[in-house]
């Protein structure tokens, strides 16, 4: 086709005007940058999500059945149902209750959490988190009565204690006399220390067995739900498992998946992400403007050539042809350069983790990359199609020049 060859001629050839051609490498250069400033940020924010999800449901299941009327009392039974259910590959008991840590050196408010450890291991990843002891300890006998427990890393810096240290559990919750409510103590033993990443959890975080958890707050064999985990090729299917379970359980038990229960963060998330590609499109909208200007300038250099081509045979739609394909060119140029040096700056990010985060701000230590092909084509094709629209116009402009008073 003689329209690509002329394209080619035009991007190749040097302009009386040299300005001509330097807005046609900006061109080039803007819609690289925006590309690959697109590709980097999508990638790092889709790593951030994933990674404060995997930080989320670290410690927390991924569905909690729980009793309409309160507490459960039958929890073996309903364990035992929701462990039939299709999708489901563990299950165990729970028990939450807000209490106050003390020691020698201090106080706190943390969230008990009671656990049967030899199930909840399946569930809820805490031995992965254990940075001194193990989980296991909570359940060995260690020759003095006093109940075990396991603490969040800065819990137990706030605290200042360590393993073997004493503290004691307040339960503000304790029976009602004439002098008022009369809290629960019980002394326990520090057998274990966790770090999650998540300050929020590792402050006020406790951990003991279900059964001694049952005995400190005095309420018998119930807990307040079971958690379940389901397989990770099954965690956007978690509210679909959910609706199952409560199927499976009855009327009297409901079922909350993870992202329900964390609707607003993702939520929140999602539409920052797409703040920040609209944001970032700007650069390439930018760009575009600039390759309006370079073929406006450029059907006004070379009209004289363009009413000859006219005379000679060629149609408007010929002459559209010609400069619809100089933006095509500068498109995929720029489409291309950007892609690849978005990807490869990903693979550094990813490769060396330079670029450290403070533990105390974000749920991860580095900066989280994951690039998505879905996020990649959708920027690759967004910036060849704006980039193409920018050049109808001169492309439409070219093929209303008039041989007669060009030539004339």
């Amino acid at each position: 086709m003689f329209e690509w060859f002329i394209s080619f001629r035009y991007l190749r050839a040097k302009h009386k005007h040299g300005f001509i051609s330097l807005i046609s490498l900006i061109s080039v250069a803007g819609i690289t940058v925006g590309v690959m400033a697109l590709i980097v940020v999508l990638a790092v924010w889709s790593g951030f999500i994933d990674g404060f999800r995997d930080q989320i449901l670290g410690l927390n299941s991924h569905i909690v059945v729980q009793r309409a009327g309160g507490a459960m009392g039958n929890y073996e039974l309903v364990r035992d149902q929701v462990l039939t259910v299709d999708g489901v590959k563990a299950a165990t008991p729970y028990l939450y209750a807000p209490t106050f840590l003390n020691s020698p050196s201090g106080g706190n408010g943390v969230i008990l959490r009671g656990i049967d450890p030899a199930t909840a291991e399946n569930v809820v990843n805490l031995a992965e988190k254990m940075i001194k002891g193990k989980l296991s300890d909570l359940t060995v006998d260690n020759g003095t009565g006093i109940p075990k427990i396991i603490l969040g890393k800065n819990l137990a810096e706030n605290l200042r204690v360590q393993m073997g240290s004493k503290v004691r559990l307040i339960s503000p919750s304790g029976p009602l006399t004439p002098m008022g409510v009369i809290p629960r103590i019980k002394t326990c033993v520090v057998a274990g220390i966790f770090e999650t990443g998540m300050y929020e959890i590792d402050s006020a975080s406790a951990y003991m067995t279900l059964t001694e958890a049952q005995g400190f707050l005095e309420i018998g064999n119930v807990v307040d739900g079971i958690e379940v985990a389901v397989s990770r090729s099954d965690l956007n299917r978690a509210d679909q498992i959910a609706k199952k379970i409560v199927g499976k359980t009855g009327d009297g038990y409901i079922a909350k998946d993870w992202m329900t229960m964390n609707r607003n963060i993702f939520t929140a998330f999602q539409l920052e992400k797409i703040g920040i590609s609209i944001c970032l499109a700007l650069i390439i909208l930018v760009a575009a403007l600039n390759i309006i200007s370079a073929l406006i300038m450029v059907v006004m250099e070379k009209g004289r050539d363009i009413a000859i081509l006219k005379s000679m045979g060629a149609t408007s739609a010929s002459i559209m042809k010609i400069f619809f394909f100089q933006g095509l060119v500068i498109a995929l140029s720029g489409t291309l350069l950007g892609t690849m040096g978005g990807l490869g700056l990903c693979s550094l990010l990813a490769r060396y983790k330079f670029i450290e985060l403070p533990s105390h701000v974000y749920p991860m230590t580095t900066l989280p990359i994951k690039v998505l092909p879905a996020d990649v084509t959708i920027v690759a094709i967004s910036a060849i199609l704006i980039t193409l629209t920018a050049t109808l116009y001169p492309s439409w402009k070219a093929s209303k020049v008039k041989p007669a008073e060009v030539l004339s």
